[in-house]
């Protein structure tokens, strides 16, 4: 065993200081995925055909392909196809906001079709408008079904954030590569940014426990 933690040690708060650059990015990716998942999965239980199929198209290309591999198209391909250089934040949760809706679009459409039909049949027989009857009546009900669904995306998202660093984003693992270089010591930078990660879920875990909780006292 060759480890050299103490090498590393005054580098730790520069590793550090990537946390509120990965937070940002799951933070935004991560309401573009909900609001574009909510769209998506009225859509896919539309009754018009060509929005369910403009639906289905957009989730396979985006759960077909890999992240990393969308994640470079808008960096590195912006300049070619847009003629402008998006920014590497921007090309961040762009990516990951667009691929996350794919998810979440099918785990919030399986939590509304699990929605007792007989409420929706209520509400448009009261006169409920469907977007009023899909806001107020069906997607609250919807979504403390699948809240532990929703949350494991969400830990999901901030793991895979990681894969930011390919494009030179100042995140707590890109962070850790750069002190492994200047110290010639990788493996314990990037243990010690893995440590970070675990942290992270293990805090998102036990907030989703507790608003899980909540929920189910709400009942």
């Amino acid at each position: 065993m060759n480890l050299e933690f103490d090498r590393i040690m005054p580098s730790l708060p520069y590793i550090m200081e990537g946390i509120p650059t990965t937070l940002k990015v799951v933070a935004v990716a991560a309401v573009i995925g909900f609001v574009l998942g909510i769209l998506l999965s009225i859509l896919k239980i539309s009754r018009i055909k060509p929005l369910n199929w403009i639906a289905d198209f957009y989730t396979s290309i985006f759960r077909g392909t890999p992240l990393v591999l969308q994640l470079m198209l808008i960096y590195f391909g912006s300049p070619q196809i847009l003629g402008i250089q998006i920014e590497a934040f921007q090309a961040a949760f762009l990516a990951f906001g667009l691929n996350s809706a794919a998810y979440i679009s099918e785990i919030i459409r399986g939590g509304i079709l699990a929605v007792d039909k007989g409420q929706r049949e209520a509400a448009l027989a009261l006169g409920v408008p469907y977007s009023g009857m899909m806001l107020n009546i069906i997607l609250p009900q919807a979504i403390k079904n699948i809240l532990p669904s929703l949350v494991n995306e969400l830990i999901s998202l901030t793991k895979e954030s990681a894969v930011v660093t390919i494009i030179g984003l100042g995140d707590i693992m890109r962070r850790s590569y750069i002190v492994g270089g200047e110290t010639y010591k990788f493996f314990e930078p990037i243990l010690f940014a893995g440590l970070i990660y675990y942290v992270m879920v293990m805090i998102l875990t036990i907030l989703g426990k507790v608003i899980e909780r909540r929920m189910r006292r709400s009942d």
